[in-house]
């Protein structure tokens, strides 16, 4: 299934505008995490998630391209210099230590810490990097 690639400028007007209007959280919708959304929605009775809001809009301003790609559009770049043709192999250490954090990604699932949908997201980029 296509989707299409999210936004990095978009993404961080959503967030500034969870700063002023009354209902906040949806730039996390958008970007696919819909739990996140959620909990937003429901403490936008709060200043908590309207401050988040506005920190993560500036931290999505703040990193560069490969760094937001790599984030939220489960790492896949469409420039052709990352382009998996181009990449002949890939080293038997990053292999490693891709195979240690989905280990450690299934330990903080397994503890209650991320939910099921958190977890399937970041294992598929990892997986991709390898793939």
């Amino acid at each position: 299934m296509f989707t299409k690639p999210k936004s990095r400028k978009f993404a961080a007007i959503l967030a500034f505008t969870g700063t002023v209007i009354p209902i906040s959280g949806l730039h996390k919708f958008y970007l696919g995490q819909p739990m996140w959304g959620l909990v937003y929605l429901l403490l936008s009775w709060t200043p908590i998630p309207h401050v988040a809001s506005a920190i993560e809009a500036v931290w999505y301003l703040a990193q560069d391209e490969l760094d937001f790609e790599r984030n939220f559009n489960l790492g896949e770049d469409s420039s052709p210099k990352n382009s998996r043709q181009n990449n002949p192999g890939i080293d038997p250490s990053e292999v490693s230590a891709i195979a240690d954090a989905l280990r450690q990604l299934d330990s903080l699932r397994q503890d209650g810490l991320i939910s099921e949908y958190e977890f399937e997201q970041k294992r598929r980029q990892w997986l991709d990097r390898i793939a």
